[in-house]
């Protein structure tokens, strides 16, 4: 059991569904964004080093933030498919309640507070 009642329950799984539609369109921009900054820009003369590396660099910031909204949807879509089989709200390391207070604040948690705690501690 994870300790969660109905209106908790619901309440976390619109929050994620609604989440996931908000990284979707981000991802989307992202990725239209990222598009854009390969077209050559209208009227515009040899490009000088300087205008290069910008564009460069814009680019991999771009690149940069469409890779962090891909991988945080794929929390919230792992998050969404636990409520299918019901093991959302359980750690996925020692299988207790993660809690209410901690998925209120991260929905997409895995881990309860003790095991996020240990993970973190031996990465170091």
């Amino acid at each position: 059991m994870n300790g969660l009642d109905d209106q908790q329950w619901l309440s976390l799984q619109t929050r994620l569904e609604q989440a996931g539609a908000a990284l979707r369109n981000q991802l989307a921009d992202d990725l239209d964004r990222s598009t854009d900054l390969r077209l050559p820009l209208p009227h515009q003369a040899e490009a000088s080093p300087a205008d290069n590396a910008s564009q460069r660099t814009l680019h991999a910031a771009v690149h940069e933030a469409a890779t962090l909204t891909a991988r945080r949807l794929d929390m919230v879509r792992r998050a969404l498919g636990k409520f299918a089989d019901r093991s959302y709200g359980l750690c996925e390391s020692c299988g207790e309640a993660i809690g209410y207070s901690r998925l209120n604040a991260r929905p997409e948690a895995r881990f309860c507070i003790s095991c996020q705690t240990r993970l973190e501690q031996r990465q170091r």
